[in-house]
């Protein structure tokens, strides 16, 4: 383009633009000129004009684009001409001109919270709409977990709001850890938050919560806090528990609260956490639960009694409590037993006499670690492990716990005393973990179950 001042000056790649773009309208009919003009405008403006106000928008931006040349002396971006002739029409009330990374940040900044940087209430509105239309488009569930922090306002008044901060923190960083790629996390209050999963029904999204649960506990763990910190959850499923963001937000909201409120009171009373789904509200959601974390690995397994140990007197000295699994903390219930709890149905099994890994004995072995939560049915889903240092073996996985699996082989097998293997499991990421064989049954189908327990 020629220079008035007489030298070649390189334009800036937005007045460049202008210029390749005022000459190719010149070649377009008005039809096409309207319909690119109305486009153009209404990304630069955010105003609905029509076609024909954007031409003569344009014609005026030309003309006044020579009038200031002329005036000046010298070349007038087209930009500044554009901008003067929007500004004059009463299009640009305020007026303000920003680069490009700086818009960018401002609509980051707009839907997301400055403190923890997870999406806010604005955009967790419009992203549940979006979720909605698609699950419904293609017939995919969609999952929504309400949570929010127990005693997190003892933490403000005890360690200050700073501490609180730290609290809302690890929160976030909790839900960015344990989520996929495909699901999205809101803060939507000041303890309150909201996570949207995509294609995940009612099972995967408790188990998913349970894992959340374990997670922000184990980050805690770093902040020096005089104050036990928890998050609760309430789940609510598309199309199971309602079809429109507000009656899913509500079923949710109702659910974490009565599950809160009946596990903090049994707290209170000195009892453990109850681990159960509350009642559903509506269409029943089936009752999982489970803390999905095998990335924990716990100590190893205290031996099993295989028999029933004498009454304690007041001359036999009391013997020492049973260690859970998970924390080293004495259980509560020692007579619990692993052997009832690591299949994923009692219907499946034979009613043979189990094979136990451990040493035989005439009655079923009594096992008093107590597991931590209840475990995860993988029946119906492509969850499975390959044993061995190679990954030589497949064997399907028939649930998941906090303290162990169960797997499933098609023929009986002897098995070593530790496995190595890596869990392919639905949410979970693939993770390398080593195994106990506890116990070991037969089915009716011909298959060769094994409980296992998570050793360090």
């Amino acid at each position: 383009m020629p220079n008035l001042g007489g030298a070649p000056t390189r334009l800036p790649i937005e007045d460049s633009y202008l210029e390749l773009l005022a000459e190719t309208l010149d070649g377009l009919d008005t039809v096409a000129r309207g319909q690119f003009l109305q486009r153009y405008i209404r990304a630069i403006t955010h105003l609905d004009l029509r076609e024909s106000q954007c031409v003569q928008l344009w014609d005026e931006t030309m003309t006044r684009r020579r009038e200031l040349t002329d005036h000046l002396g010298r070349q007038v971006a087209l930009k500044t001409a554009l901008m003067d002739v929007l500004t004059s029409a009463g299009l640009f009330r305020v007026p303000i001109v920003l680069e490009y990374d700086e818009l960018k940040i401002l609509q980051v900044n707009a839907v997301t919270d400055p403190l923890t940087g997870l999406y806010n209430r604005r955009l967790f509105g419009e992203g549940f709409e979006k979720e909605l239309n698609r699950a419904r488009r293609y017939g995919l569930p969609l999952g929504l977990v309400m949570l929010d922090l127990h005693r997190f306002k003892e933490v403000n008044d005890k360690h200050g709001h700073p501490a609180g901060d730290e609290v809302l923190r690890a929160a976030a960083t909790t839900l960015k850890k344990a989520l996929r790629t495909s699901d999205s996390a809101f803060r939507i209050g000041g303890d309150e938050f909201a996570v949207l999963l995509p294609q995940t029904d009612a099972d995967q999204a408790l188990a998913l919560s349970r894992r959340i649960e374990t997670v922000f506990t184990e980050t805690l763990r770093e902040l020096p806090l005089s104050v036990t910190v928890s998050m609760d959850h309430g789940v609510a499923t598309f199309p199971l528990d309602g079809e429109q963001a507000d009656e899913l937000i509500r079923v949710a909201d109702e659910r974490l609260y009565r599950l809160k409120h009946a596990n903090h009171r049994k707290l209170g009373n000195g009892e453990s956490k109850a681990v159960s789904t509350p009642p559903a509200l509506g269409p029943s959601v089936p009752s999982v639960s489970s803390a999905t974390a095998p990335t924990v690995t716990p100590p190893t397994l205290p031996r099993p009694a295989v028999s029933t140990p004498p009454a304690t007197t007041e001359s036999t000295p009391r013997p020492p409590s049973p260690i859970s699994i998970e924390f080293h903390r004495p259980v509560e219930k020692p007579e619990a037993t692993l052997a009832a709890s690591a299949s994923a149905s009692s219907a499946e099994i034979a009613p043979a006499a189990p094979k136990s890994v451990a040493p035989e004995s005439g009655s079923q072995p009594l096992y008093t670690a107590q597991r931590k939560a209840e475990r995860v049915s993988m029946t119906g889903t492509n969850a499975y492990a390959m044993l061995g240092e190679q990954n030589t073996r497949r064997a399907r996985v028939v649930d998941l716990g906090f303290g162990g699996v169960a797997i499933e082989l098609d023929k009986q097998e002897s098995l070593p005393t530790s496995i190595l293997a890596v869990l392919h499991v639905p949410i979970l990421p693939p993770v390398r973990v080593s195994l106990k064989p506890i116990w070991s049954q037969l089915t009716k189908h011909g298959g060769y179950r094994i409980g296992c327990a998570f050793i360090s």
